[in-house]
């Protein structure tokens, strides 16, 4: 009998994008120990990537209501660098200098566009305590002046907009003065499959 446990939360969209975004990280933190994951979701992103980068330990975290399935993933592939999640909710618990000061990478999936713009702004805020030469990277689908960058991307904000009002394809100007008032330049970014992109950038 297999002890996978098939009732642990799958994304499609994770098993898709995880190679191409894997691709990125292997460079952009090549050099670092402590990776920082916020909004790990179902935990696929992170027991894909951690033992591709073993020189590295992952700390995985999520609303309290997603832990458990994370949980479920790190039991089921054993991966001994990535560690237990973190219950954060941006909101209740940032920004957390104490929490930050042990990380210098911090990697975040799909979360800018679900998480309310004065959320995002605190989130950009809360980095302000990470330390010079950090790495950030940042998963999603992004507007370039007001503009989408396909027609898929636009129906995608009408759905998120459906589901709830305070969600939507933030502009990259708008989150790249955010990270430039914490600190950070952009290093590179890159075009990923599915209309994405991968934002890196390094605390100065």
């Amino acid at each position: 009998m297999s002890d996978i446990d098939s009732n642990k939360p799958f994304s499609q969209a994770c098993e898709n994008n995880r190679q191409p975004i894997y691709e990125v990280l292997k460079d952009t933190f090549a050099n670092k120990k402590t990776i920082l994951e916020i909004g790990s979701g179902t935990g696929q992103h992170a027991v894909y990537m951690a033992p591709r980068m073993n020189h590295l330990q992952w700390q995985t975290s999520d609303l309290s209501e997603n832990v458990e399935g994370i949980n479920r993933w790190i039991n089921d592939e054993k991966v001994v660098n990535v560690l237990r999640p973190l219950e954060i909710d941006i909101e209740k618990h940032w920004p957390n200098t104490d929490l930050l000061k042990n990380f210098d990478g911090l990697y975040t999936a799909n979360t800018c566009h679900i998480m309310p713009w004065e959320t995002v702004r605190k989130f950009f805020v809360g980095l302000k305590g990470m330390e010079e030469g950090s790495r950030l990277a940042i998963y999603g689908p992004f507007k370039y002046q007001g503009q989408f960058t396909s027609e898929s991307n636009e129906r995608f904000e009408h759905w998120l907009k459906a589901q709830e009002a305070h969600r939507g394809i933030r502009d990259f100007e708008a989150i790249a003065e955010e990270a430039n008032k914490s600190g950070f330049e952009l290093l590179k970014d890159h075009n990923m499959p599915a209309n994405n992109q991968l934002l890196i950038w390094q605390k100065r």
